[in-house]
């Protein structure tokens, strides 16, 4: 297999992954999202130690000790990784999987707004139409359902400020995610300890395979990140940029065919102007992409 191919393959394992994960999280459903994040963030830690170590790469862990303002960042990224998977576990398992596909349908753009606040990156035409356009679906929702969409905001303000430092961080995906669940792993523990033997997962008629389902959280949370960092490598940007929006759209997909989660018109109205914005986002991104590849191609420079 050729490496766009195999480029292509691990994106969709990637988006693919994380599309169909409130199907998984469904089946923790009873249980409370604090002892999911608890067990999550532990099983997440042990699979990512594992993981390195048997790489045999400790060079990158020496570099920390001189480096303890990349430590810090590190611990914000992984401040940023438990707020957002709180957020999310508790809406999955609350009903509310549409509302999550909103906020990854935002995450691109508000990351775009990011760059410009606090990168000083300048937004083209496009960027700033559909920045706009998306601002008002949000808004529009806002204001017709008389609060703010703020599961779908929670889960695309941490993710995004997430990105944003991540990109400070000179680490790769593996070993800023293997950090990330060491330093959260002693926090983890403590409330897993605090919760104790009343924890739900320990009462429950079907403990067996609940255990089974919340060891394996560590290896389905790692799965589609090392295949996304994987896919970064062989396919174009571009072509990656495309494919992320699989997973909302996979969520969205469940959310209201599968988990009948109530879908107003109202709502319609809101997440066709997002969707608009993102159409607009991606042709704008795709045709300056054209417009710069003879520029860059083998004949432009002979």
């Amino acid at each position: 297999m050729n490496a766009p191919l195999r480029g292509y393959l691990y994106a969709l394992i990637a988006f693919g992954t994380w599309g169909f994960l409130p199907v998984y999280w469904k089946q923790l459903q009873h249980l409370p999202a604090l002892e999911v994040l608890a067990h999550r963030l532990i099983w997440s830690a042990v699979t990512m130690i594992i993981a390195v170590a048997l790489l045999r790469d400790r060079a990158w862990l020496l570099k920390l000790r001189a480096s303890p303002v990349t430590v810090l960042l590190v611990l914000a990224a992984a401040l940023l990784t438990a707020a957002n998977w709180i957020t999310y576990l508790w809406a999955v398992n609350s009903g509310h999987v549409a509302k999550i596909s909103l906020g990854y349908f935002i995450n691109p753009l508000f990351s775009v707004l990011l760059a410009r606040l606090f990168l000083g990156e300048h937004l083209r035409r496009g960027q700033q139409v559909a920045v706009a356009i998306a601002a008002a679906g949000v808004i529009y929702l806002a204001v017709s359902l008389g609060q703010l969409p703020w599961i779908a905001l929670s889960l695309a303000g941490t993710f995004g400020f997430y990105g944003l430092i991540r990109k400070k961080i000179d680490l790769s995906g593996m070993q800023c995610f293997c950090l990330e669940m060491a330093l959260l792993l002693l926090p983890a523990l403590i409330l897993l300890f605090y919760i104790g033997p009343q924890g739900a997962a320990w009462n429950s008629d079907a403990w067996p395979r609940i255990s089974l389902l919340l060891l394996a959280a560590g290896t389905v949370s790692a799965i589609p990140l090392v295949s996304f960092g994987a896919a970064a490598r062989l396919i174009p940007l571009s072509s990656l940029g495309l494919m992320q929006y699989l997973a909302p759209s996979t969520q969205f997909l469940l959310g209201v065919f599968l988990y009948k989660e109530p879908f107003t018109s109202v709502e319609l109205v809101g997440y066709a102007l997002i969707w608009t914005a993102l159409l607009l986002y991606t042709l704008e991104g795709l045709r300056r992409a054209r417009a710069a590849a003879p520029a860059s191609s083998p004949a432009a420079t002979r």
